[in-house]
């Protein structure tokens, strides 16, 4: 059964930036793992991808493109251990969005409340961690979100896009 998410790209040159530090920190999952907003987190699916993508297709047709505003860092510790940058603005679009693909095929249980946002430390010792919170507390970007992505887990190469679904 593959294993998908579907999630947000964060655009450069604010992707690479992002990656580059999280593998310069030592995060174990940074390789094959692009800077992301998640809307579906990684799920095994039964279902057929053509059907999933078709489900994805139909509930972007009525979502709208909407502005992203990343700023500073938050941590779900001690929780999980990560630590993310924050979304300043966007988050009830992404709520919105995540809500209405998470119905049909991809009708998921959240192991946690939904929080959109993009990790940047994640698996790291707590010195690792406080770093990363501290060292990014003054990233900033903003973006328009016209489209989302539907991701395919291939092993090695880790998260491959298979599918674009434009706002």
């Amino acid at each position: 059964m593959p294993t998908i998410g579907v999630a947000i790209a964060v655009p450069e040159p604010w992707a690479s930036q992002l990656e580059d530090y999280r593998r310069d920190i030592g995060d174990p999952t940074a390789q094959g793992v692009p800077s992301h907003i998640t809307l579906i987190p990684p799920t095994e699916v039964a279902e057929d991808l053509t059907a999933i993508e078709r489900h994805l297709g139909a509930a972007s047709g009525p979502s709208q493109p909407f502005g992203v505003h990343l700023r500073g860092t938050g941590t779900f510790r001690p929780v999980s251990p990560v630590v993310f940058v924050s979304l300043a603005e966007g988050i009830s679009q992404c709520e919105q969005l995540a809500f209405a693909l998470r119905r049909g095929p991809l009708a998921v249980e959240l192991s946690f409340p939904y929080h959109p946002h993009v990790t940047v430390a994640h698996h790291l010792g707590d010195a690792e961690l406080d770093r990363a919170f501290d060292d990014l507390r003054d990233f900033e970007c903003s973006f328009e979100v016209t489209e989302f992505h539907l991701y395919v887990h291939e092993g090695e190469a880790g998260w491959q896009t298979r599918s674009t679904f434009a706002l």
